[in-house]
């Protein structure tokens, strides 16, 4: 299968906290790559006197996961070594945006520098989507196509823009540095048009670093904070947004939040749903809850049970039904779910989001089933959406990938990192 596994790693990395008038979950899973490339930052109070910031962060590595790893434990520190976040003082908002665009051009060249001195050049990249919250603003962060969201008032407020080799002004970068766009590609191979690392697409000549082939230039969006109005954040991997687009998503989170408060368990159905729907990349997710955010409710609670409820009946009816004919395997079950018309299944997440429900109950009734589980898009939503519909078979650089960071990250800050281990 190349790139693929025969079957999903389906454990799990999770992690909560809260503080700052905030909580937040996160969960990733490897799925069907043969490797785990993600990395995942949660920092709860800021250095240099700033305790009420906070920053999470996502990275998608490609090629290696050396580089997201390298940037889930230094990108803050080089972010916040500039002269205004040292000041002592509260930044301004321009401060703020020349830092952490200065953070992310200084690690980009710290990383060549270290690579091409000890080992010769990484081919290995990552993208970046954060958040930095303030008091009073949420500065989000986007370098590639990973994606962050808001949701206000019960909607989607703001979501980053994917940065695509397609999009008029980074194909225009593309060519003026002497590339080309093929099947909505770098140069034919790789995906994004901006990333951290990736150095093989920063070496022509006479440009700056913000006009190479791949840009680790971030774009940096500044939110006023709304203290009634904002419910939550959501920071992603592709792997997500593949198979799930900006709203579903937004609603799904709504949803479960209005039946449980554990945020590692939303988290965690996040990307079983994704997984269910077809998704075949790593997937990481951060959702950080804001004091406007759905609080758990009675109804919501009941309708939730009355639906397992429901579930776990018709498993058994469609079970029964066969008959003579012998137990139906777990395909043919969720089949025959999809062509009903089930009464309050969650929004966004559909029936593959109850996948776990029924599978728990098909094997009860089934225990001499096979030992082949794997997930099936036999539900739900699986057609991406259109502006996500490129990433579903990422590409696989055919060079040899070198690890030339492994040497330069001994120790971890457990208190600030959080991140599926490799």
């Amino acid at each position: 299968m190349g790139a693929f596994l025969d079957k999903p790693k389906m454990e799990k990395h999770n992690a909560h906290g809260e503080g700052n008038s905030l909580t937040y979950g996160l969960s990733s899973m490897q799925g069907w790559r043969v490797e785990m490339e993600d990395a995942h930052t949660a920092v709860i109070g800021l250095p240099h006197g700033l305790d009420p910031w906070s920053f999470f962060a996502v990275y998608d590595g490609h090629a290696g996961s050396q580089v997201a790893k390298y940037c889930c434990e230094h990108l803050l520190e080089h972010i916040t070594s500039n002269p205004d976040f040292q000041s002592g003082l509260e930044p301004n908002v321009e401060s703020v945006k020349i830092g952490i665009r200065t953070g992310f051009l200084q690690i980009d060249e710290h990383m060549r520098n270290i690579s091409e001195k000890k080992h010769g050049v990484d081919r290995s990249g990552s993208t970046a989507v954060g958040v930095m919250i303030s008091p009073g603003h949420i500065y989000f962060i986007n370098c590639g196509d990973s994606r962050g969201l808001l949701s206000r008032g019960g909607a989607v407020h703001f979501f980053t823009q994917d940065h695509k080799p397609s999009n008029p002004l980074e194909k225009e970068r593309i060519q003026n540095a002497g590339g080309s766009v093929m099947i909505q590609r770098v140069n034919g191979s790789l995906a994004v048009s901006r990333a951290l690392g990736d150095f093989d697409y920063k070496c022509v000549h006479g440009k700056g670093p913000t006009e190479q082939l791949v840009s680790p230039e971030p774009e940096v969006y500044a939110i006023e904070r709304s203290e009634v109005e904002d419910e939550f954040i959501v920071l992603a991997c592709d792997g997500i947004w593949d198979v799930m687009a900006n709203e579903e998503l937004c609603d799904f989170v709504r949803s479960r939040l209005e039946v449980t408060n554990d945020l590692e368990r939303v988290c965690n159905e996040i990307v079983d749903t994704c997984l269910y729907k077809g998704s075949r990349d790593n997937m990481s997710v951060v959702l950080i809850c804001l004091p406007g955010a759905p609080k758990v409710t009675a109804d919501a609670v009941k309708r939730e049970a009355e639906l397992d409820k429901y579930l776990e009946s018709r498993v058994e009816e469609i079970i029964k039904k066969q008959g003579n004919e012998g137990v139906p395997d777990l395909v043919h079950v969720m089949r025959t779910l999809a062509s009903e018309s089930i009464p309050n299944l969650p929004p966004g997440g559909e029936l593959a989001s109850k996948r776990n429900v029924v599978e728990a109950v098909y094997n009860k009734l089934n225990p001499y089933r096979s030992d082949d589980t794997r997930p099936q898009t036999t539900c739900g939503n699986t057609t991406p959406t259109t502006n996500t519909a490129q990433s579903l078979q990422p590409a696989t650089l055919s060079r040899p990938t070198a690890a030339p960071f492994s040497s330069l990250s001994p120790h971890h800050f457990e208190r600030y990192i959080f991140k599926k281990g490799i």
